[in-house]
């Protein structure tokens, strides 16, 4: 299980440092790709493999849908000796990301943000759940 959330920056080569428990947890080689939000998701081989054999079960409009935005950009990586990971220039433009990134745990995998869109993320999301709570409670 991935937990928690930390910043890091993208050298210029493009890679970014993984929390150590994290690359304890994912193992030696793993899958990088487009997220659900504007931002990438990394995955064991194992939870890559349990999402590509969901998607295969989809009808196939939409299966074709999600394996173009999350199986055709996908590209396996493993973290040098520093544990670093290099993170493929068509990804990083997609997601944005450039400078500093946040790192966040989401249980069965990792995702990588810009640090500045992530925090404009996190405010909506309380944003929508204060207004909803209120709204739940009548005041």
């Amino acid at each position: 299980m991935f937990l928690g959330t930390s910043d890091h920056n993208l050298d210029s080569k493009g890679r970014v440092i993984l929390p150590s428990e994290f690359r304890a947890e994912i193992g030696a080689s793993f899958y990088i790709t487009m997220g659900f939000n504007r931002c990438l998701q990394v995955m064991s081989e194992a939870e890559f493999d349990r999402l590509r054999s969901q998607i295969r079960q989809l009808p196939a409009d939409k299966a074709l849908s999600l394996q173009y935005l999350l199986i055709s950009p996908a590209k396996s990586v493993s973290p040098n000796a520093q544990g670093r990971i290099q993170i493929p220039q068509k990804l990083r433009e997609d997601a944005g990301l450039c400078g500093e990134v946040t790192v966040v745990g989401m249980d069965n995998r990792i995702e990588i943000w810009d640090k500045a869109e992530f925090a404009g993320f996190m405010e909506r999301q309380k944003q929508a759940s204060v207004q909803e709570a209120l709204e739940l409670l009548r005041l």
